[in-house]
């Protein structure tokens, strides 16, 4: 198997768009070669515990209103075009993700990383949940099938923050600067979404590599 690991944040439209098509030219493909792991990098480092108003951060980065306006309209044509019609209207806070990425890398100790991300996007983007809230945090720890009993312990003290904290430092000394990025068998960048044709003619490449059957 080849490793494909994957830089996201669940905040992050483009990471969601991006796994969308990812997951559909998986899903083509049928037999693929990769072993996904998700790894964290926040869109906002710096955002305070309990994030804040949705529209005023949104005003503040993108210069105002209108260029804020601007930039996401573009961000919802490229969503339906992937088929997802994000709920925008429903997001009231833009939250810190630490605890989202912390929740995320329990995950994956459990080999149920990929649905708790899948099910973050889904809470985030199309039905405007608070994916900073512990308690909403562990439903979706819970739907994945891991112990949300555990989940809400550790959330409630630091385990594993400094680590994810380490990591996030690492990938931008590692020169990411935006996700989603990809990197294939720790070698091979591939930068932002990429449609489905792209990532078939990879996983053909690849397979005619190992000699797997295409």
């Amino acid at each position: 198997m080849i490793q494909l690991d994957i830089f996201s944040d669940p905040i992050c439209p483009w990471c969601f768009i991006g796994k969308t098509l990812l997951d559909r030219a998986l899903g083509e493909a049928g037999e693929h070669p990769f072993t996904i792991e998700y790894h964290p990098f926040q869109l906002n480092p710096d955002m305070p515990k309990g994030g804040m108003d949705r529209r005023a951060y949104l005003e503040g980065k993108f210069g105002g209103k209108k260029q804020a306006a601007e930039v996401y309209g573009r961000i919802a044509e490229a969503a339906e075009e992937a088929g997802l019609m994000l709920n925008f209207a429903a997001i009231e806070r833009t939250p810190n993700t630490l605890d989202a990425h912390r929740l995320i890398h329990w995950a994956g100790l459990e080999q149920r990383q990929i649905p708790v991300v899948s099910m973050l996007f889904d809470a985030y983007f199309m039905q405007g949940r608070d994916i900073e809230d512990h308690e909403v945090l562990a439903d979706i720890a819970d739907s994945a099938g891991c112990d949300a009993a555990v989940i809400q312990r550790l959330l409630s003290g630091d385990a594993d923050a400094d680590n994810i904290r380490a990591r996030d430092a690492h990938a931008r000394e590692r020169g990411i600067t935006g996700v989603p990025t990809h990197i294939i068998a720790n070698q091979h960048v591939v930068p932002g979404c990429q449609p489905p044709d792209l990532w078939l003619k990879l996983i053909d490449e690849i397979n005619s590599q190992i000699g797997r059957p295409q």
